[in-house]
């Protein structure tokens, strides 16, 4: 018999420790260490007499034949997967519980079992009659997929082993299967990483694709160790506000196509509606004339995205403002607060600043600072933005206006949506191209548009004050209030 071997896991990065500790000092969480039986089932002096095979060894000369792609009847999940699902692939779906990922699985799988793939719904956290339900709630329960409610991957193996191989498998969730090679309890790091790994090597064995659904931590990080998602192929997240009926599926990891790419997604009464056209959705609910609003011409992977930033800044008495942040990263927002006191002039240190992104989107690219400052100086001073502008951007810690990617794709899309002008950095101006018909205002220095939203401002000012010419309102240079 093996020996147990007991060891201190922790359960949210899979380090090891031989006793127990408050803090892991892998990943810095706090009171996530477990105690689990981290031998094998196997005795270690079988183990140690096995003998290994030989296998064929190629060369890089050659031609590999193009992965053949499964569509799954989605656009949108089709554009977020790279064309598809790949023969013995392995997809990790992660989000918040309730965001719809199940919903989602529901439909793709229905899709395919109406156009004569066998498909496998494997469910370890509901009933078949749940699962039932929900088909029958989307309309979708005439459709012949095959449902189970199991979590043991040694029966589950055993049972899609027979007949014919399915064409897609989905496992909802990996954190519910546990195998008979391992000791530990369901749900554990050890259980985790030995289940996904029994699964991915059916997958690789029959040509099967499988889907993993992963629950997410507090932090939106798919929760079990994170050489699971070195062990899969994809890696997908599911964003959204449950407040909101957007959703967003991007994609964190693909072997076999774009990264960072998205598939925007309506939550309606009958399940999941895709989006085509997801700028003139984020933007069909915006306030024109009103200050402190600017619209972003971002980029999503491939795809051109076109969203509106709002700022609110309010005076406070209290002796720390506050900094809240919606959809961007708050340590950007930090920065273009420190290079448009430091030198543009605008004082904001006794004011609360507020940065919301319209529709539930998460911007992680830096080309959105140029539309968040016009955004806050426009909130600051009261002045409206011009409604038929676009603005993107990068700004350095010099304020200087630094060119983004793909100047021609954002300046076409918001020509698309009837914008009349964009602004952007000056360098970006040979890159734009003739063909987006749009006025542009090129900037080189973050004072310069600082200074122009200020004058516009200040004509509309309650004191009544007029600007000086050629030169910052006095509200903005350094050392006056």
């Amino acid at each position: 018999m093996a020996k147990s071997t007991l060891s201190f896991v922790c359960q949210n990065c899979g380090a090891a420790y031989n006793r127990w500790q408050g803090k892991c000092e892998s990943c810095g969480e706090w009171n996530t260490l477990a105690e689990e039986d981290t031998s094998g089932s196997v005795p270690v002096s079988i183990r140690s007499k096995r003998k290994g095979r030989t296998f064929a060894l190629e060369s890089l000369a050659g031609k590999s034949p193009d992965a053949p792609r499964l569509s799954s009847g989605m656009t949108e999940l089709d554009r977020v997967t790279g064309g598809g699902f790949v023969r013995g692939s392995v997809l990790l779906v992660g989000g918040d519980p309730g965001i719809g990922k199940s919903t989602l699985l529901t439909q793709a799988t229905s899709l395919l079992a109406r156009a004569g793939h066998r498909v496998v719904y494997i469910s370890g956290e509901e009933a078949v009659a749940q699962v039932r339900l929900r088909a029958e709630r989307l309309g979708l329960s005439d459709a012949p997929v095959q449902l189970a409610a199991e979590t043991s991957v040694e029966d589950i193996v055993s049972t899609l082993s027979e007949g014919a191989v399915p064409r897609l498998i989905v496992i909802d969730s990996i954190q519910t299967m546990w195998t008979d090679t391992v000791e530990s309890a369901p749900g554990t790091v050890t259980q985790v990483r030995a289940s996904a790994q029994a699964l991915i090597r059916f997958a690789k064995k029959t040509g099967a694709a499988i889907i993993l659904v992963g629950h997410v931590t507090k932090d939106g990080q798919i929760a079990g160790p994170r050489v699971v998602e070195h062990m899969v192929d994809a890696v997908m997240s599911f964003e959204g506000e449950g407040s909101q009926q957007f959703r967003i599926l991007r994609a964190v990891k693909n072997r076999f196509g774009p990264t960072d790419e998205i598939g925007v997604f309506e939550m309606t009464g009958l399940g999941l509606r895709e989006v085509t056209n997801p700028s003139e959705l984020f933007l069909s609910e915006r306030d024109l004339g009103t200050p402190g609003t600017a619209v972003f011409a971002g980029i999503e992977g491939t795809r051109p995205v076109l969203v509106e930033l709002q700022a609110l800044v309010a005076p406070t008495s209290l002796g720390t403002p506050r900094r809240a942040v919606v959809g961007w990263d708050p340590s950007r927002l930090s920065m273009v607060l420190a290079v448009l006191e430091a030198h543009c002039g605008v004082k904001l240190s006794g004011h609360d600043v507020y940065l919301n992104v319209a529709g539930g989107l998460r911007i992680h690219e830096p080309a959105a600072d140029l539309a968040a400052a016009a955004a806050l100086v426009s909130s600051l001073v009261n002045a409206q933005l011009p409604t038929d502008a676009v603005y993107f951007g990068e700004i350095s810690l010099s304020g200087v206006v630094r060119p983004v990617a793909q100047t021609p794709a954002r300046l076409k899309e918001a020509a698309k949506l009837g914008f009349q002008r964009a602004v952007l950095p000056e360098s970006a101006r040979g890159d734009a191209g003739g063909d987006a018909g749009l006025s542009l205002n090129a900037v080189n220095s973050l004072t310069k548009l600082v200074a122009e939203i200020a004058a516009r401002g200040s004509r509309r000012g309650e004191s009544g004050a007029q600007p000086e010419k050629n030169a910052t309102p006095a509200r903005f240079r350094r050392g006056e209030g």
